[in-house]
């Protein structure tokens, strides 16, 4: 995912005695603003939640080990924001280890909340729809070695491509393609897990809401409401950076400029939004998650 290190780095960087560059208000201000606000409120609320473990009094043990990987995930996809923010602004000063180091690890805690946030929503779906209670805690080990073995591994693609580099007197931390090739497999591959995330949390959801709506002792407004709110927040966040992901790929396909230009000035934004999820788990799957229990406690062991 290209979004928030692209989006990021896309901001020209001034050298000693130059002004910031003429794009700064449109493609830094914005972005910034929304950046602080996620640190200010997703910093704090993921903490809440690693400490005070609201409500799960009542989930299996899986569920907390999968939403505590949610918060923690959230938490270092968060933490480095104030640094991000500042190259925003000012520009990148800190070399290429710490260029590939700091973007490494952002694209491993945002996968890594992506995926939880999958595997927690079929969790929940064969916990809740198919009455599978039992996960042992050797399987529950596997299972999140497995999990950070792939994020891992689905991030090697921005440490290797993400470089330090000079453009018109302007230091830019970002990523440099060997070929179109290159850059149009990295940014499938992305878009690909996307997607299939998506989808995997729209219709596992949708499918735990119509098993809940079946039975009267679960039938309530409020479970709705918070089902709802994870798909539409989650799939609202999300879409548009893979759809600016694939749009990039159709403007190198068809070598249109205006579409890449278009693409790469949306990155700010879209960039932005995926962050905005990070803030807001805390609220859609711990402070909100009574209503949760309620359906996991007849079914958790």
């Amino acid at each position: 995912m290209e979004q928030l290190n692209s989006s990021l780095v896309l901001s020209n960087i001034s050298s000693p005695g130059h002004p910031p560059p003429a794009s700064w208000d449109s493609r830094g201000l914005v972005p910034s603003v929304v950046l602080s606000v996620c640190f200010l409120l997703g910093v704090p609320g993921n903490i809440a939640v690693i400490v005070l473990k609201p409500n799960w009094q009542h989930l299996s043990s899986l569920s907390q080990t999968l939403m505590l990987n949610l918060a923690i995930s959230d938490l270092l996809c968060l933490l480095p924001l104030p640094l991000w923010i500042y190259t925003l602004l000012h520009g990148w000063t800190f070399g290429l280890a710490a260029c590939k180091l700091l973007t490494y690890v952002m694209y491993c805690s945002v996968y890594s909340s992506l995926l939880t946030v999958t595997v927690l929503s079929v969790q929940r779906f064969v916990q809740v729809v198919k009455l599978q209670k039992r996960f042992d805690q050797v399987g529950k080990r596997r299972l999140l070695v497995l999990l950070w073995l792939a994020v891992m591994i689905l991030s090697i693609p921005s440490l290797v491509v993400r470089q330090v580099n000079t453009d018109q007197k302007w230091l830019r931390c970002q990523s440099q393609y060997s070929s179109q090739t290159q850059q149009v497999a990295v940014l499938l591959a992305r878009s690909l897990l996307g997607f299939v995330s998506i989808s995997i949390v729209v219709l596992t959801y949708i499918g735990l809401h119509r098993k809940v709506n079946q039975a009267a002792f679960f039938n309530n407004p409020q479970m709705t409401r918070l089902v709802t709110s994870i798909i539409v927040t989650f799939f609202v966040l999300w879409m548009p950076y893979n759809i600016i992901n694939v749009l990039r790929v159709a403007a190198i396909s068809l070598k249109n400029k205006g579409l890449m230009k278009f693409c790469m000035d949306s990155l700010d934004t879209v960039g932005a939004l995926t962050f905005v999820n990070s803030c807001l788990n805390p609220l859609l799957y711990a402070f909100a998650s009574r209503n949760m229990c309620t359906v996991c406690q007849k079914t958790d062991h």
